[in-house]
C-alpha cells in the first residue's frame, strides 16, 4: 500500500517577506546607480548652471551645461577653453569664464581690443569690443587670465587677477539644457 501523501499548498509569502524581498531588489539595483553617478561627479564630469550674463551672448543664465573634469589633469588650459573654477572670495559659488591667457603670457586690453605678448587676439565669440583698457601683466605660473564674453558686464580677471589652474573644476563640455541650446560649447 502506497503511503498517503497530502497535497502540500505552497507557502504564500507574508506581507513582510514580500517587502523585505522588494527593498533587497530596489537596494540592488539603486545603490549601484547612486556610486557609478557619485564617482562620475566626483572625477569625469558634473552639471552645472550657468548664472548671470557675463558669457552671453554665448551661454545664457540658467542654461544647464556639463563640465568635464579630466582633461586638465593631463594638460593645462588652452586658450578659448570656457572653464568653470571657485574662487575664494565667492565661496563655493561657481564661475564660468573663457581662458584668454596662459602662464607666462602678457595681457593687455587697450583700445576695446586684448593683446597678448603684443599681438591683438582673435575673439570670434565676441560681439562687442573689451571695455577698459587693463595691463599689461605677465600671467604668473600655474595661472591663467580670464574674462566673460559679454565684457561690458563680467567680473574677471580684470577685477580679481589670473584665476590659479588648481581652482579650476574643469571644462564646459556640452549644454544640454533648455532644448534649443543643445550641442557643444565653443
Amino acid at each position: 500500500m502506497e503511503d498517503f501523501q497530502p497535497e502540500l499548498t505552497p507557502e504564500r509569502p507574508t506581507l513582510l517577506r514580500r517587502a523585505l524581498h522588494w527593498l533587497g531588489e530596489a537596494v540592488e539595483t539603486i545603490l549601484p546607480a547612486v556610486l557609478i553617478a557619485l564617482l562620475i561627479n566626483l572625477f569625469l564630469a558634473q552639471a552645472t548652471r550657468v548664472q548671470g550674463q557675463s558669457m552671453e551672448p554665448n551661454l545664457h543664465t540658467n542654461q544647464r551645461l556639463v563640465v568635464e573634469k579630466i582633461s586638465y589633469h593631463f594638460r593645462e588650459p588652452r586658450r578659448g577653453d570656457v572653464v568653470v573654477f571657485r574662487h575664494p572670495r565667492w565661496g563655493s559659488e561657481m564661475l564660468i569664464k573663457r581662458v584668454i591667457a596662459l602662464p607666462g603670457e602678457r595681457v593687455e586690453i587697450r583700445g576695446g581690443k586684448v593683446y597678448i605678448n603684443g599681438y591683438p587676439l582673435d575673439e570670434p565669440y565676441l560681439t562687442q569690443p573689451t571695455t577698459r583698457d587693463y595691463g599689461p601683466i605677465v600671467v604668473p605660473p600655474g595661472h591663467v587670465f580670464v574674462l566673460g564674453d559679454n565684457r561690458g558686464f563680467s567680473n574677471d580677471s580684470r577685477a580679481f587677477g589670473p584665476v590659479p589652474i588648481k581652482d579650476i573644476v574643469g571644462r564646459a563640455l556640452f549644454s544640454y539644457w533648455p532644448p534649443g541650446e543643445i550641442g557643444p560649447v565653443e
